[in-house]
């Protein structure tokens, strides 16, 4: 039992050191699309909401997933009265429209051009964000849905500035004019509200406004915050009643900053870095269980795989674990975030070390080679590298000098790597010690890899050692992680020892006369196992090496003693010994032809019955000759024999409640067609008489 334990406290520390340094980002994958389907359920082809639908139909349609045809019939019945309702809000008429830009329902344009005039009239009196944001957000998306309607904004420098004064020093924006709190996640609407301004405007805006506004988001990217693994994010400063998460203020930013870069000229200056960064984080939250998320992270990577910013290069190693034995080579991918191929490029090793060592690197400056049919990068180790924990150093180097401007590397790139391989026990020996004198009583040869057991014997006044070597592929000295060995007493008493290590061996020498106390002067057989376990250590064991029988002396009045050892749970919750029954021989029965002329006995007293009937003779001057009475006289005489039929049936197979339930059916109407008969048979008599 112990052992178990000690095993699987072993392999998860082996497992807990590897997921804990391989923090490697990858693109969206088919987890995605998987979950995409479990999260966006429609319930009766529709969604509870135009927002949920589009937050659907959006995250879909970025992850290549077709079930337009699930629910448009439905939710395109729900777009078409949303915009044609008498007085919509502008947040409703928004999200109907975001809806019908993907599935392209059957608008025509004279619903468009009845909701332009109620939208500018809003735009005109809008005194908060969300107002302007909703409104100029859903003219934006009339002009992409009809080219028949005039959307454009007459006064667009007057709206630029209107939502210009709401925002603050830092680049964060208010709400409202009454509302003295900014917010981050109100600068992510905001710039994509102006955005949309600079789209709908029927003349140039002032570049002067426009430089301001770049200024802004360039103090906004020095408020971001940072993680140690090269992530960025935006998160609220101050937490109040529309407080929003990192995820969705990131999200609100990356979409406000990728729409103002698609409508404006010249470049937004920001750093590759950042931009990087805040696809990591996007990435680094792997798969959403909540569906608001799950839409924020992949509309928000969607924005950035098409940018005119700077496109993030993610560069992945799909296995951070190599093995020395299998020849595994090293393989690295460039995608962008959505995991689309990159340009034309070479990743450079830059170099590898092992990770608390404070020799050279092992590996510098190597071109990785590249392979069209799988669009991987990859390199075989090289001889002079061993197992251990290494830390690899890439570059990624783009061919087009050109192409720098448009995609963000991040520069060098550290991925933890663990180089695994087979490793080498040698002179493994387990000796029995005089104490006194040190001279060697028995020594027994170990062959670790084999299945060899050994038995000793010992007192207390002689030592136990064990000594063993451990080597790596490349002939260097190995240190695991772990390194026990364990004495079982037969009554289940474990003692647990941490093999040290001096120089080039590992060794252990247990002296018996110090330990009698601890293993509570228990004598007879101990069970001895060895375990060796690293991360790196293809061939970790966990093995018994043989039995030791110890002569201790008798335990003193006042020695402790040996603790209760706890239930085995298998033995009493596990499944119990199967209970076999033992019924009783049957009882001998007679012959069959002594049955059947029982049987035929049983007959006798009805035959007699009735050869009586017929010599005394039936009178049946009596039976009614009326319809009715006669009916009932048929049925008396029919209910009679039923109950006779009945007795018959319980006789040969029938139980006693069963024949007590139909008996009480057929004796309520025996004694309804029996008084109904008897009583015509006395009304007849009383009239013969007084005749």
């Amino acid at each position: 039992m112990a052992a178990r334990k000690l095993a699987g406290f072993l392999v998860l520390a082996l497992v807990i050191t590897i997921c804990e340094a391989a923090s490697v980002f990858q693109p969206i994958t088919n987890a995605h699309r998987s979950a995409a389907s479990q999260l966006f359920t429609p319930v009766d082809g529709s969604f509870p909401s135009l927002e949920e639908a589009y937050e659907a139909l959006r995250s879909f349609e970025i992850l290549g997933v077709d079930k337009k045809a699930d629910i448009k019939s439905a939710t395109c019945r729900s777009v078409i009265e949303t915009l044609g309702s008498s007085s919509p809000s502008p947040k409703d008429l928004f999200h109907a429209l975001r809806v019908n830009g993907i599935l392209k329902c059957e608008v025509k344009d004279q619903l468009f051009e009845g909701i332009v005039p109620k939208l500018k009239a809003v735009v005109s009196s809008a005194s908060s964000l969300l107002d302007f944001y909703h409104s100029i957000g859903s003219l934006d998306l009339i002009k992409d849905q009809s080219s028949n309607v005039d959307v454009l904004l007459s006064d667009a420098d007057g709206v630029f500035r209107s939502i210009k004064a709401l925002s603050q020093s830092d680049g964060r924006w208010r709400y409202s004019s009454n509302n003295p709190e900014s917010s981050t996640y109100a600068a992510g609407l905001a710039i994509k509200t102006l955005a949309d301004v600079i789209s709908l405007a029927s003349s140039e805006i002032d570049q002067s406004m426009i430089g301001t506004l770049k200024n802004d988001i360039s103090k906004l990217f020095d408020s971001i915050e940072k993680y140690d693994d090269g992530t960025f994010y935006f998160d609220e400063k101050v937490v109040e009643a529309q407080h929003q998460g990192p995820l969705s203020t990131t999200s609100s930013v990356v979409r406000g900053l990728t729409a103002f870069a698609d409508v404006t000229s010249g470049s937004i200056k920001l750093p590759g870095e950042k931009i990087l960064g805040l696809a990591k984080f996007f990435l680094g939250i792997g798969v959403p269980g909540d569906a608001k998320d799950f839409f924020n992270q992949v509309d928000s990577l969607a924005c950035l795989e098409n940018n005119r910013v700077s496109v993030p290069l993610i560069l992945s190693v799909p296995a951070t674990v190599l093995s020395l034995s299998k020849k595994n080579q090293l393989k690295v991918k460039v995608n962008t975030v959505l995991g689309s191929n990159a340009p034309s490029l070479t990743v450079k090793l830059v170099r590898a070390s092992k990770s608390g060592s404070k020799d050279g690197s092992v590996i510098e400056s190597q071109d990785l080679k590249f392979d069209k049919e799988s669009e991987s990068h990859f390199l075989d180790l090289p001889k002079t590298v061993d197992v251990g924990k290494f830390l690899f150093v890439f570059e990624v180097v783009l061919h087009d000098s050109e192409l720098e401007k448009g995609y963000a590397t991040g520069g060098q790139t550290k991925v933890p790597v663990f180089v695994t391989g087979l490793i080498k026990v040698d002179n493994a020996e387990i000796t029995v010690l005089d104490s006194d004198l040190g001279s060697v009583e028995s020594q027994k040869k170990l062959d670790l890899a084999g299945e060899n057991v050994v038995s000793l014997s010992a007192n207390h006044l002689q030592k136990l050692r064990l000594s063993f070597q451990l080597t790596t592929p490349l002939g260097h000295v190995f240190k695991p992680h772990q390194v026990f060995l364990k004495l079982k007493h037969e009554s289940k008493v474990e003692h647990i020892f941490v093999v040290g290590s001096s120089g080039k061996k590992f060794e252990i020498l247990l002296d018996f006369l110090g330990l009698v106390e601890k293993f509570y002067y228990l004598s007879g057989s101990y069970d001895i196992q060895l375990t060796v376990g690293d991360a790196v250590m293809e061939n970790s064991f966990l093995k018994a090496i043989g039995q030791i029988e110890l002569d201790l002396p008798e335990a003193p009045e006042k020695a402790s003693r040996p603790p209760l050892q706890p239930a085995d749970p298998y033995s009493r919750y596990g499944p119990k010994a199967e209970i076999s029954h033992i019924f009783r021989a049957p009882e001998k029965r007679p012959p069959k032809e002594l049955s059947l002329a029982f049987l035929g006995l049983t007959f006798v007293p009805l035959i007699g019955f009735l050869i009586g009937l017929l010599s005394l003779g039936v009178n049946f001057k009596n039976f009614p000759s009326s319809a009715v009475p006669a009916t009932f006289a048929i049925l008396f005489h029919l209910g009679i024999a039923a109950v006779l039929f009945l007795y018959f049936l319980f006789w040969l197979k029938l139980d006693l409640f069963t024949t007590l339930k139909v008996l009480g059916f057929l004796g309520a109407f025996l004694l309804f067609v029996g008084h109904r008969i008897l009583s015509h048979l006395a009304s007849s008599s009383t009239k013969l008489k007084s005749a």
